[in-house]
């Protein structure tokens, strides 16, 4: 399986944490401008979908959060095609 993002990790246990089902976080989304469905946060939060820098934003607002807690931890000693490679295989 080839993942399209790393983000969606994240997503799903920053929505988790907060308790928000995946149509509360969508709702959430539209009101600020996202056009976005329950099945398209599915879709990231299973990685099966590219997230852009745009959309990144609405993200970051919605969790109050900075972009580095968005991307897990990298492991920056290594090169980047195997850091990254690592990363999905979680």
């Amino acid at each position: 399986m080839k993942f399209r993002n790393v983000v969606g990790p994240q997503i799903r246990k920053m929505r988790n944490d907060r308790g928000w089902s995946q149509v509360i976080l969508a709702a959430k989304l539209q009101v600020i401008g996202w056009d976005i469905s329950r099945s398209g946060i599915a879709k990231i939060e299973s990685q099966l979908v590219w997230v852009g820098d745009y959309e990144l934003f609405f993200l970051l607002k919605i969790f109050n959060v900075g972009f580095e807690t968005l991307f897990p931890p990298i492991d920056l000693e290594q090169p980047i095609d195997g850091a990254v490679k690592e990363l999905t295989r979680n």
